[in-house]
């Protein structure tokens, strides 16, 4: 009969952030653990509260189950002399593992004999290895920050303040720290701040409730959501959506408990983005909208504990709230004092980075690569894109965005249209910021998107030049989120961007600030943005198709990801295989290739005037699909050289021996090779 392994760790208040991350990482350190204890296990749960990290192992043997280890020891002629004596080497081996020399086996490896010591370990009680396997578990849980206490050699993320521990019901005895493992646990700090006896999972799940507590984050994000969904309901309103702040505040409290408070309207007179910023990132507290959409002078906030008199906290939370709101009216009322454009001059005194220079500077720089962009993408809007990159970063000088970083860009979208600036330049001020996340909302105009992508690019380029480049988890500047959200611009737009020629231009703009060598800097540049992009494709197309199409470039991602695209379906064609077979034999045959024109007279086999009828009848439609990135239609023209190639390969020997037939075979071959080769390389398909 399977047992069932309970854990809890009690601790000071842990932050949100923290427990969903340390939740997975216990569930995959323990089913590790398990593994290498060679025990079996069923169903792995946790679960957590600010006060709690919970552990659930089902299915678990009362007995390690027994095992039979085999070492590998020196090959069978060092063991064994001719006549089959042991020679030292096989008596000191089977002392060291512990065996009678006449007990050693002869295994058979790819690399020969080699002898062998098999010994039958005997399981343990799973209760023995656990003191082993728990607190070790609890140390290796990687929390992003940790700290520890008085001179115990052990670290956790907040100090820990009591440990449950249980086997089928019994306690599994051990320590960490000054902690010692036992069965006892504590209810709600407020509410029920007693202990309790647990007896199992299911018995402390009864107990919680009665000392009020809910320890699954998906039973209390659902009460969450219901509560104030009701709450917003109440207020004649709908919640706005905001699942990030619902995760955040899931996370918050042990028993949550909903309130719904008021402001004065006459604050709706600030941007709506300030007030629910301030709402959220300040107070953790929902925004209520009207049917519109339009925001409605009220708030839903979640408390941890049940309060008797509901308008005490109602009045609180107004009061901390409006001090808030009076912040940032002051301040939006003392920035409309000073026009957005007259803020730039200002940027000269921020420092963008210390080797890079001012954010003036920046500026100037992505500005004119944002003019190179628009000649190219979209000359018609050259003028608004110039401008919108101008004002762009203005609103960082703001008392607003230095209060309220968060709305940095969105105040600049304010201000623009404050001081009369046409709406799509506003509206690109605020768009060039995105995606701020991967898979986050793009920009919806060129000038938005173009503003972006030259922002973005003199970030990756600079700090590239400058030695300032990703290592690992660690990337400051965030600048694989900035190539992934160039690469997804180019890609949502259609840009024919040429993104080799649009470092270069960036690298150009930034070249009294570069330390490092220019041609080395845009080949790191042109490789971090190849990685990027083909880590992204692979999470959509096979990672075959996605490599076989970037070895034949990556310069025009619009191109490559059409290929990778094309190549992905076609490889259910139902002549894919022998196609790439042909190709593959192709390539390695011409290899560098013959660049002479193939002469027909000295064709020798029916199956090679063929092959060059059927090459000849589809190269200029293939060439023209390519150019118009075509790349699944033409790979289906190509599709019907198979059965000739097929007949070349088996009626003639592309070597022959006469030197004038060998390359007049290899010329034809290396025609094909390089049609072929400018979709896909096709030795890199499966």
């Amino acid at each position: 009969m399977t047992k069932e392994l309970f854990l809890e760790i009690g601790v000071e208040e842990i932050p949100a952030g923290f427990l969903p991350k340390a939740m997975a990482d216990m569930k995959s350190l323990m089913a590790k653990e398990l593994e290498q204890a060679r025990i079996p296990f069923g169903e792995i749960r946790t679960l957590a509260t600010p006060r709690r990290l919970v552990l659930v192992v089902t299915g678990l043997p009362a007995e390690q189950p027994d095992a039979q280890l085999t070492a590998l020891g020196p090959a069978k002629n060092v063991a064994f002399t001719p006549d089959g004596a042991p020679t030292k080497a096989a008596q000191g081996f089977a002392r060291g593992q512990g065996v009678d020399v006449a007990s050693l086996q002869i295994i058979t490896t790819e690399k020969g004999e080699y002898v062998a010591a098999v010994k039958k370990e005997t399981g343990r009680p799973t209760v023995e290895l656990l003191p082993v396997i728990l607190p070790r578990l609890m140390g290796n849980i990687p929390f992003k920050k940790s700290m520890h206490w008085g001179d115990f050699d052990v670290r956790f993320a907040r100090p820990i303040h009591w440990i449950v521990a249980l086997f089928a019901g019994s306690v599994v005895p051990f320590s960490f720290g000054p902690i010692i493992s036992g069965a006892v646990s504590r209810g709600h700090r407020f509410m029920a701040d007693t202990h309790f006896l647990v007896r199992d999972f299911g018995h402390y799940q009864e107990e919680c409730a009665r000392h009020f507590v809910i320890p699954d984050p998906a039973r209390r994000r659902e009460i969450i959501r219901d509560q104030v969904e009701q709450a917003a309901t109440a207020a004649g309103g709908a919640l706005l959506p905001d699942e990030g702040l619902l995760d955040e505040v899931t996370y918050l409290v042990e028993y949550p408990s909903v309130v719904r408070g008021t402001f004065d309207p006459s604050f709706l007179e600030v941007p709506k983005e300030v007030l629910i910023t301030s709402m959220r990132s300040h107070q953790r507290y929902f925004s209520i909208v009207d049917r519109d959409g339009k925001l409605m002078p009220g708030f839903i906030t979640v408390n941890n504990t049940l309060t008797s008199d509901p308008d005490v906290v109602v009045r609180g939370n107004e009061r901390v709230l409006r001090a808030r709101l009076s912040d940032a009216r002051f301040f939006f009322e003392e920035d409309k004092k000073v026009p957005l454009s007259r803020r730039v001059e200002a940027l000269k005194s921020v420092v963008y980075q210390q080797k890079l220079g001012t954010s003036y500077e920046k500026m100037e720089r992505f500005r004119a690569l944002a003019e190179s962009l628009a000649d190219r993408l979209a000359p018609e809007v050259k003028g608004e894109v110039s401008r919108a990159a101008e004002l762009c970063k203005a609103d960082l000088v703001t008392g607003m965005v230095g209060e309220f970083p968060e709305v940095q860009g969105i105040m600049g979208r304010e201000y623009a249209l404050l001081q009369g600036e046409p709406p799509e330049v506003a509206r690109a001020i605020a768009e060039h910021y995105l995606p701020t996340q991967a898979g986050g909302v793009l920009p919806t105009s060129d000038i938005g998107a173009i503003v972006s992508i030259a922002d973005k690019l003199d970030s990756i380029a600079g700090c590239f030049g400058v030695g300032l480049i990703p290592t690992g988890t660690a990337d400051p500047y965030a600048l694989r989120r900035a190539a992934l959200g160039i690469i997804a611009i180019i890609l949502d737009r259609g840009y024919p961007l040429s993104l080799g020629e649009t470092i270069d231009r960036s690298l150009e703009l930034l070249a009294p600030k570069l330390t490092r060598p220019r041609e080395q800097v845009a080949a790191e540049v042109r490789e971090f943005f190849r990685g990027r992009f083909v880590n992204l494709q692979a999470g959509e197309f096979p990672g075959d198709a996605v490599e076989a199409a970037v070895a034949v470039g990556s310069d025009d991602l619009v191109a490559a990801k059409a290929r990778i695209a094309a190549l992905a379906e076609f490889k259910s064609h139902p002549d894919f295989e022998a196609l790439t077979i042909g190709f593959k034999r192709a390539a390695n045959i011409v290899k560098e290739g013959v660049d002479t024109p193939v002469n027909p007279a000295l064709f020798t086999d029916p199956s090679e005037g063929e092959l060059c009828a059927a090459f000849a009848g589809v190269k200029s439609s293939v060439e023209e699909k390519v150019a118009e990135h075509s790349y699944l239609e033409a790979l289906t023209r190509i599709a019907t050289l198979r059965v000739p190639i097929d007949h070349f390969f088996e009626k003639v020997m592309v070597m022959a021996e006469e030197p004038e037939i060998r390359a007049n075979r290899l010329a034809l071959l290396t025609g094909i090779a390089r049609l072929v080769g400018g979709i896909a390389d096709f030795s890199r398909l499966g």
